[in-house]
C-alpha cells in the first residue's frame, strides 16, 4: 500500500512529520458533562444546560461545530452560523437533555460525516441549517407530550426544511502541510428564494488561565485579512482568510452577569458576538484582541446559488491565499483519499457498498476528540473557583483519585455520548486497524494504562459512573487486531500484544475477585452495558432479595479466559514462561464452564433443558434458586464462549500438554463435560466451547428463527415471540412484564435512551458471526443449520454468519426500491437523494424494519459494518 496517505501515517510513526497534530477533537458537545458539573446534586444536564452552554468558559474542553484543534486543544476553529432569524448564534448542537427527551438525550440537528482520513489530511462534513427560526421550544414541548409509547419527535418532523428551505454548510480540511491547513467553507442555498446567511468562521483559545493563579494568558490579534495567534506552549500560528469579513474579538470568560446576577471577570466575554449578531451590540466585541475571535461574513445568497470562502492557518505569518493554488491542494488530497481508500478496500466491493464503508470509516475518523479529565482536580476544585460541595469527595467517580485522562480517543457518538466508554473503544479498535492500526492499537494500548486503570485492575467504565461494569471484550479485540495483522503482514505486533496482556492479567484477577462473590465461577457483572434486557435493573441487588446469577457474565468471562488462552500460547511461541499462564486459563475456562450447567454440585444449571436456552437466575438467601426465563441476548453469549485448540501446538508445550493430559486423567468430571469438548475435528483440531453441538444446534433454531430472533437486518435482542406473550415476573409484590418493543424503549430503565428489548445492535451480531465463524472452522460442513428456520434451506456455520452480515449491510445499501432501511418509514426522505444518500450509523436499530434508532451518529461500534463490508467481499474475491 504505497498511497500518500500511507506515507504519512508512515512519517507520522517515525515522528518525522506530526500529521496527526491537528484533527477533528473538538467535542461537539462540552456542556451536560459529568466533568464540567460541579453541582451537589450530581446532575450534569441540569447544571450546564445548552441555553448556558454559549455563556459559560468550560473548564475541561472545548465545543463546537465540525471543528477542529491541536492534539492538546490549546487552539480550536469551528463554524458558527445566523440565517438572521434564529434567536441564538449557532455555535454548537442542539439536542434535549436526558430529562426532556422522551428517550433520553438526543441530538436535533442534521449533520453528516462525509469524508476523512486517518492523519486527516482531507475532511469533509456537511450541516443542514434552516432558512427559518431554528425550533428549539417546539422540539423541547413535542418530545415532552410525546411519551415513552411514541418515536422521538426530530428536527425534520417540524416541517422546517419544507420547499428545501435551509443552507447545506460545506466545510473541507486539506492539509498542505503537517501544520498547514487548508480550509474551505462553502453555504448552498437551497430553497425556492433569496436568502441571507451570516458566516462566523471562529478561532479561540480553550480556557487555561482562569483555574489557578500566575497561568499565562495567549492571546489573538489582527489586522488586514490576519488573524495572528500566540500561545506559550502551542506558540504561533496565523489564520489568514480571504474576503473581507468584520473582525469580532472578545474573551473566552463567563458572563457571570448573564447566568449568575454576578459581576464579570472581563469587560468582554465568550457570548459576545452572540449579542454582537443577534441584537446587533457594536460595543460587546469592540475590541482588537483577545482569546476568541470571529470573521463575520454576510452573504444574501440567491436560490439554488453558493457562496465560497477560503482560510488558511499555518505556523507562518502572511501565507497568501491563491484560490486556484489553494483549491489544486483540496482536489489533491481529495483524490489522495480516493486512492487509500481504494487501496484498503477490496476489489469486489460494489458502488454501494464503497459508499457505506467509506462514510462509515469517516465517521470512525470524525469522532476522535481530544478528551480531558482530571479526577483529583475535578473533586477538588481551582483554587480561584468556589470549593466544589463537601458531598463531593463521597459522590460520584471519588474513587478513581489516580485518572488523568488527556489524550485524543475513539468517541462512541460524538454527541450524545462525546466521552470513551470502555467496551466501546475495543469495537471501535476493529474498523479502526482496517485503516490505521497504530492508532487503533493505542486506543487499547491507553485504556490499559496506569492513569486509566485503576490500581485495583478495573477497566474504567465510562464518566457518568467509571465504577459500572462493561463486558470484558478488551481481550477479544485485542487477539482480533494483533492476529488481523499477523495474518495480513506474516508477522504480529508481538510486543503490543504482550503488554496489553499484562495488564488484563490484572483486570481479570478483578473480575474474579470482585464479581465471583461466592467463588463459584458463576459471575454477577451487573447491567453489563445492556441497559433494559432485564426485568429488573441488575446493577442493583433483585427486588425479590437473593443475587443473580448471570448467564452473560459467566459467559463472557469463560470468553475472556479462551481469548487470554489465545494469547497466552501465542506469546509462548517466543517465551515459555507463558505455558503456566496458558494452562491456567485453560483450567479457569473448565471450571467456569462446569458451574455454568452444575452450579456448586447443586445439579441447577443455567441451560434449561427443556427450553433449550441459557437464562439467568436468581439464588434467594434460604439456598433455592429461580430462573428468569426470558430469551435475550442474555442466551445467546455463551455462544460467544469458543476457541479451537491445535494438537501440534499442545506438542510444543510440554508443561500445557502435561496438565492437559492430568485434567483428562483425574478429573473426568470437567474433561468429560458435555460443556467442555475436545474431539478431533477438521484437520484434528479440539475444540473448546461452552455449548456442546446439540446445545448449540437448539439455540442456532432459535437464532435463526424470524419469529424469534432473525430480524431482516440481524439479530435482535429480544425474541420477538414476546410481542403478542409478553414476559411476566412475578414474586411476592414484586411483578414486572417485558414485551418484545422493536424499536425506542417503552420503559424509563436507565433514563430511557436506549433499548435491548427487540433491536438490532451491531456489535453483538458482529460477536455472533465470529463465533460462527469458529464453530465452523472446527465443525466444517458437517453442521449445517436451517436459515431462516422452517425454510428448509440449510447452511454451513459460515455462510450461516456471512448471511447475518449480509443482513447487517442491507440497513445501509439501497433495496430494490431505492430505499434504505435506516432511513424507516419516512417516504418523503426515502425520495430526496439529498437525504436519502447522506448516511447515519445509529446505535442500534428497529428489530422489524430497521429503522435507526438512539444516538444518531454512533460510527463507532456501527462503523463495524466496514468489517462486514470488507470481509463479505473479500470472500467474493477468492
Amino acid at each position: 500500500m504505497e498511497t500518500a496517505e500511507h506515507t504519512r501515517l508512515a512519517e507520522n510513526e517515525r515522528r518525522e512529520k506530526h500529521w496527526r497534530r491537528w484533527g477533528p477533537y473538538l467535542s461537539e458537545r462540552q456542556w451536560g458533562t459529568v466533568r464540567e458539573d460541579y453541582s451537589a446534586e450530581q446532575d450534569p444536564w441540569s447544571y450546564l444546560p445548552h441555553e448556558h452552554a454559549r455563556s459559560y468558559a468550560y473548564r475541561w474542553g472545548e465545543d463546537g461545530l465540525f471543528g477542529v484543534s491541536d492534539n492538546h486543544q490549546r487552539l480550536c476553529f469551528a463554524l458558527a452560523f445566523w440565517n438572521g432569524k434564529d434567536p441564538i448564534l449557532k455555535e454548537r448542537l442542539f439536542g434535549l437533555s436526558n430529562h426532556e427527551g422522551n428517550h433520553g438525550e438526543d441530538v436535533k440537528e442534521c449533520y453528516w460525516f462525509e469524508d476523512n482520513t486517518p492523519t486527516h489530511s482531507y475532511m469533509r462534513g456537511r450541516y443542514r441549517y434552516p432558512q427559518e427560526p431554528f425550533p428549539y421550544a417546539e422540539l423541547v414541548a413535542a418530545n415532552a407530550r410525546q411519551g415513552l409509547e411514541h418515536p422521538e419527535f426530530e428536527l425534520v418532523d417540524t416541517g422546517i426544511f419544507d420547499e428545501n428551505r435551509y443552507f447545506d454548510v460545506v466545510v473541507e480540511y486539506a492539509k498542505a502541510g503537517p501544520e498547514d491547513l487548508l480550509i474551505r467553507i462553502t453555504v448552498e442555498n437551497r430553497g425556492p428564494e433569496a436568502a441571507v446567511f451570516h458566516l462566523l468562521p471562529t478561532l479561540w483559545f480553550r480556557n487555561t488561565w482562569s483555574w489557578a493563579p500566575g497561568e499565562e494568558r495567549p492571546v489573538l490579534r489582527g489586522k488586514d485579512g490576519v488573524v495572528e495567534a500566540i500561545h506559550p506552549t502551542l506558540g504561533n500560528r496565523c489564520l489568514t482568510l480571504d474576503g473581507d469579513p468584520d473582525f469580532l474579538f472578545t474573551e473566552n470568560e463567563t458572563n457571570r452577569r448573564r447566568l449568575y446576577d454576578a459581576p464579570n471577570r472581563a469587560a468582554h466575554v465568550k457570548d459576545a458576538f452572540h449579542y454582537a449578531v443577534v441584537y446587533g451590540d457594536a460595543e460587546a466585541a469592540a475590541i482588537d484582541g483577545g482569546t476568541k475571535w470571529a470573521g463575520w461574513y454576510r452573504w444574501d445568497i440567491p436560490a439554488g446559488e453558493r457562496r465560497t470562502t477560503r482560510l488558511r492557518l499555518a505556523p507562518e505569518p502572511g501565507v497568501d491565499i491563491d484560490t486556484h493554488a489553494f483549491d489544486d491542494v483540496i482536489r489533491l488530497r481529495r483524490k489522495e483519499a480516493d486512492a487509500f481508500y481504494g487501496a484498503i478496500m477490496p476489489r469486489k466491493v460494489s458502488k454501494e457498498e464503497a459508499a457505506v464503508f467509506r462514510q462509515a470509516m469517516a465517521g470512525m475518523f470524525w469522532s476522535k476528540q481530544w478528551y480531558h479529565y482530571v479526577v483529583e482536580t475535578w473533586l477538588r476544585g481551582d483554587p480561584t473557583e468556589p470549593p466544589p460541595p463537601p458531598g463531593r469527595f463521597q459522590g460520584r467517580n471519588h474513587e478513581w483519585v489516580h485518572l488523568y485522562n488527556d489524550d485524543v480517543l475513539s468517541m462512541p457518538d460524538t454527541w450524545e455520548f462525546p466521552w470513551y466508554a470502555t467496551w466501546d473503544s475495543a469495537f471501535h479498535a476493529l474498523p479502526l486497524a482496517m485503516a490505521d492500526p497504530e492508532y487503533a492499537k493505542r486506543q487499547l494500548t491507553l485504556l490499559t494504562r496506569e492513569w486509566y486503570m485503576h490500581p485495583n485492575g478495573q477497566l474504567p467504565a465510562y464518566e457518568w459512573d467509571f465504577n459500572d461494569v462493561n463486558p470484558p471484550v478488551h481481550a477479544w479485540a485485542l487477539w482480533e487486531i494483533y492476529d488481523n495483522e499477523r495474518r495480513q503482514k506474516g508477522e504480529g505486533d508481538t510486543a503490543f500484544l504482550e503488554s496489553v496482556f499484562h495488564k488484563l492479567l490484572m483486570n481479570f484477577t478483578w473480575w474474579v475477585n470482585r464479581k465471583d462473590v461466592l467463588g463459584q465461577n458463576v459471575f454477577e457483572g451487573g447491567f453489563l452495558g445492556m441497559d433494559n434486557i432485564g426485568v429488573f435493573d441488575r446493577s442493583s441487588p433483585p427486588p425479590t432479595g437473593g443475587r443473580l446469577e448471570q448467564s452473560d457474565a459467566t459467559s463472557w468471562m469463560a470468553m475472556y479466559c479462551l481469548d487470554m488462552l489465545a494469547i497466552s500460547w501465542e506469546l509462548s511461541k517466543t517465551n515459555l514462561a507463558y505455558e503456566d499462564i496458558a494452562s491456567k486459563f485453560f483450567e479457569h475456562f473448565l471450571y467456569i464452564a462446569d458451574a455454568i450447567h452444575n452450579i456448586k454440585w447443586t445439579g441447577r444449571s443455567l441451560w434449561d433443558e427443556e427450553d433449550g436456552f441459557f437464562y439467568d437466575q436468581i439464588r434467594y438467601p434460604d439456598g433455592t434458586r429461580e430462573p428468569i426465563r426470558l430469551r435475550s441476548m442474555v442466551g445467546l453469549i455463551p455462544l460467544l464462549a469458543v476457541e479451537i485448540l491445535d494438537p501440534r501446538q499442545v506438542d510444543q508445550l510440554p508443561g500445557f500438554k502435561r496438565r492437559m493430559e492430568w485434567f483428562y486423567e483425574h478429573r473426568g468430571d470437567l474433561t468429560s463435560n458435555i460443556t467442555c469438548r475436545f474431539e478431533p475435528g477438521e484437520k484434528g483440531r479440539c475444540l473448546l466451547a461452552l455449548m456442546r453441538r446439540e446445545q448449540l444446534e437448539r439455540v442456532l433454531t432459535r437464532v435463526f428463527d424470524e419469529d424469534e430472533f432473525l430480524s431482516p437486518y440481524g439479530i435482535r435482542s429480544l425474541s420477538k415471540v414476546y410481542e403478542n406473550d409478553p414476559y411476566v415476573f412475578a414474586r411476592g409484590d414484586f411483578r414486572e412484564v417485558v414485551r418484545y418493543e422493536p424499536a425506542e424503549a417503552r420503559n424509563p430503565l436507565f433514563g430511557g435512551n436506549s433499548n435491548w428489548r427487540g433491536p438490532v445492535w451491531a456489535p453483538m451480531n458482529f460477536l455472533i458471526i465470529r463465533a460462527l465463524e469458529r464453530y465452523h472452522r472446527f465443525w466444517g460442513d458437517e453442521l449445517t443449520v436451517e436459515v431462516p428456520t422452517g425454510s428448509g434451506r440449510r447452511m454451513p456455520l459460515d455462510e450461516a454468519a456471512k448471511e447475518i452480515g449480509r443482513r447487517l449491510i442491507k440497513l445501509f445499501t439501497l433495496d430494490e426500491n431505492s430505499r434504505r432501511p435506516f432511513l424507516g418509514e419516512d417516504d418523503e426522505l426515502q425520495a430526496d437523494p439529498e437525504w436519502r444518500d447522506r448516511l447515519l450509523f445509529h446505535e442500534y436499530f428497529n428489530g422489524d424494519n430497521g429503522a435507526g434508532l438512539g444516538a444518531s451518529h454512533q460510527t463507532g461500534w456501527t462503523g463495524l459494518v466496514a468489517n462486514l463490508i470488507a470481509e463479505c467481499r473479500k470472500d467474493a474475491s477468492r
